[in-house]
């Protein structure tokens, strides 16, 4: 049956040629509906190139998601840019990378701005109140969507617990975890290898929507076919432009540099982003908020609310992370506030994302040529297992400044716990959407904060 709005006489022939120009059109116009996290924007995908477009077929759509929630870093982004190369080669593919997130950007550089403003006055002050507690119910749904794909047997099980207690009680850094979780499940992949078959996956493959431009029986593009020459060509060009990068602000900054220092520590973190941006959020923490002091732990909550209410990948927080920063730690001056704030923005952008196009424009022959091989995959299920128990301290650490605003043994905060509560059953029981969430959540704190 032809999706909604194709014709069954238009549904019997492929569609048209894609030209460049209709693409990019298509890339920039999602960069700026992409709300409702990754789940959301891969639906959105979904409906738009495979039903009502038919640019490319479920079963490869599916396959190239699959292929995507293998790496580390915004599915959702990658897989945009996965189709854009597939269809347009390396162009296309960078051109659908950069329009998923650059709107989103520039949202945050804006929201950030007014963040740092006016978010003392108590109009944007209880907006913030309300959406905080919203947020922590949201960090604890993430845990359950994803613990639910992943922990298929109660060795994972144990692998997430073990996890929690080792971040909660002992404060092991994010990447030790990240590594001991992938050796236990290079390991487990020998010795109980049932253990550590993915779950979840994609049932119904092909719902008749009609033949597609790259339908299942399309051959591979000559440019999506595997060879070293090819590989090694675009690790160069990657490695190149995060030297250049690097370079330059080592020049200008130097080595201990704001600018260095945060584009050498979000290089680091788009490396460990198993699990999508819930996962990183952990790491995001540990090192801006405790070690760098870039921000604090109530202004990391602030910024997770920002990115929730924007278009793009959610991971784009880290623009925020960035903006404030440098505003309260300005490097052009005290007159020069703004442009520090955007410059940061801009460059931790930058090294976030520049390993999710290497990763696509690179591995993407070889990786799929080697999917769903257990060798390969018993690591990533291990690190997915894993990084269910880091959010799930994520979610108690935002709880804690949430309930118990000036330190725990400090006053108890009723209402956040109230407003918290209710976004727990608008999400679990209610299915409600995150905007709308965030709206109504958002309303109670400015009701809140006026009453008082």
């Amino acid at each position: 049956m032809p999706a909604p709005g194709v014709n069954e006489d238009a549904a019997v022939a492929p569609p048209p040629a894609v030209s460049f120009a209709q693409a990019l059109r298509f890339w920039l116009r999602l960069g700026f509906v992409s709300f409702g996290g990754p789940a959301g924007q891969i639906a959105l995908m979904h409906t738009e190139l495979v039903e009502r477009r038919r640019w490319i077929s479920e079963r490869r759509f599916l396959h190239a998601l699959n292929y995507c929630m293998l790496l580390p870093g915004p599915e959702a982004q990658q897989l945009a840019t996965y189709i854009g190369w597939l269809m347009h080669r390396s162009l296309g593919g960078i051109v659908a990378g950069v329009l998923f997130v650059l709107p989103s950007l520039f949202i945050l550089i804006a929201l950030s701005w007014v963040y740092v403003r006016f978010g003392e006055q108590p109009l944007v002050a209880g907006i913030f109140y309300g959406i905080k507690p919203a947020v922590t119910a949201l960090v604890l749904h993430a845990a359950y969507r994803i613990g639910t794909r992943a922990l298929k047997s109660r060795w994972l099980w144990a692998l997430a617990a073990a996890s929690f207690a080792a971040i909660f009680f002992f404060q092991v850094p994010f990447p030790a975890i990240v590594l001991a979780a992938g050796l236990a499940g290079a390991l487990g992949g020998r010795l109980a290898p049932h253990v550590f078959v993915p779950g979840g996956g994609h049932a119904g493959a092909d719902k008749g929507y009609g033949p597609a431009l790259l339908d299942d029986d399309t051959p591979t593009p000559a440019h999506a076919r595997y060879s070293r020459a090819g590989l090694l060509r675009v690790l160069g060009a990657g490695l190149a432009l995060w030297g250049v990068a690097m370079g330059l602000l080592v020049a200008t900054q130097g080595a201990d540099g704001l600018l260095t220092q945060m584009g050498w520590f979000f290089t680091k973190a788009a490396l460990l982003t198993f699990g999508g941006a819930y996962a990183v959020l952990p790491y995001v923490y540990q090192g801006a908020v405790e070690q760098q002091q870039w921000l604090s732990a109530a202004q990391m909550i602030d910024g997770l609310a920002l990115g929730e209410t924007t278009p793009g990948p959610l991971i784009m927080v880290v623009a925020f992370v960035g903006f404030v920063g440098a505003w309260f730690k300005p490097m052009f001056g005290p007159d020069a506030l703004f442009l520090a704030g955007a410059a940061a923005a801009a460059v931790v952008t930058f090294f976030t994302f520049l390993p999710s196009f290497v990763f696509i424009l690179a591995g993407g022959p070889l990786v799929e040529a080697t999917h769903g091989r257990l060798g390969y995959t018993a690591p990533l299920t291990a690190i997915t297992a894993a990084v269910v128990g880091v959010i799930v301290n994520l979610a108690l650490f935002f709880a804690w400044h949430v309930l118990w605003p000036k330190g725990w043994g400090g006053p108890f905060d009723a209402v956040s716990a109230a407003i918290a509560l209710a976004a727990a059953v608008a999400l679990w029981r209610f299915k409600l959407g995150v905007l709308p969430l965030l709206g109504a959540c958002a309303v109670a704190g400015l009701v809140t904060q006026l009453l008082r």
